[in-house]
């Protein structure tokens, strides 16, 4: 890396349900001072899920974070998931880690068995045989057998399976609280804790308990 001290992460968007988890991902680490690049890959149904759940149609894709983040990004450049020979495809391309958020079982099951047929998988693929973190946030339920095997694959490979599943312990109010806790715990597991994550603290009962 140029700069020793960012971060460059690719963030694969896939067609699971999920695409104000993939907005959250990229607003904050637009937002965030360590990361210097952020790749940005969208499948065709991840198109699609912008456009059904969040209004954003695809357009023109290199418009496509402005519309995400709702402004110009500062460090997001977006790359052609059908372009298999992109720089992020190579493992001597410099990456520090990847997340797909969200991760369908479609992907899961590619990433889990070596199939890089597009950019996202090949990319994941790149991860692992590197020995980079790659974080899979599958969103499926409920799980058959096939996709718990292809997470157990995939983890035992070194992928981190992280399915979205909401916390409640910090007393969320708002969707948007459920959506920013679990991305926060999201980017912590590739090195970029947030200052927004709520961190458990124990009860008072416990507290009292062990003074």
């Amino acid at each position: 890396m140029a700069d020793t001290q960012k971060q460059i992460v690719t963030v694969g968007v896939t067609g699971a349900s999920g695409a104000i988890l993939a907005q959250k991902t990229l607003m904050l680490l637009d937002e965030d001072a360590r990361v210097a690049r952020v790749h940005l890959v969208v499948t065709e149904t991840g198109q699609r899920l912008f456009a059904e759940e969040l209004g954003i149609t695809s357009g023109d894709a290199k418009q496509l974070p402005s519309r995400i983040l709702g402004h110009p990004p500062a460090k997001i450049d977006v790359l052609p998931n059908k372009d298999v020979g992109a720089a992020i495809a190579s493992g001597s391309c410099a990456v520090d880690a990847m997340v797909v958020i969200p991760c369908s079982m479609g992907t899961l099951g590619a990433i889990a068995n070596g199939i890089s047929d597009d950019l996202v998988s090949r990319a994941a693929d790149v991860m692992l045989k590197e020995s980079r973190k790659l974080v899979l946030c599958v969103r499926d339920t409920p799980f058959n057998r096939v996709h718990l095997e292809n997470m157990l694959r995939a983890q035992q490979a070194g992928a981190v399976i992280m399915p979205a599943v909401p916390a409640f312990y910090h007393h969320p109010i708002t969707i948007d609280d459920l959506v920013t806790q679990y991305v926060c715990r999201v980017l912590a597991q590739i090195g970029l804790a947030q200052e927004k994550m709520y961190r458990w603290m124990g009860t008072p009962a416990s507290k009292k308990a062990e003074a």
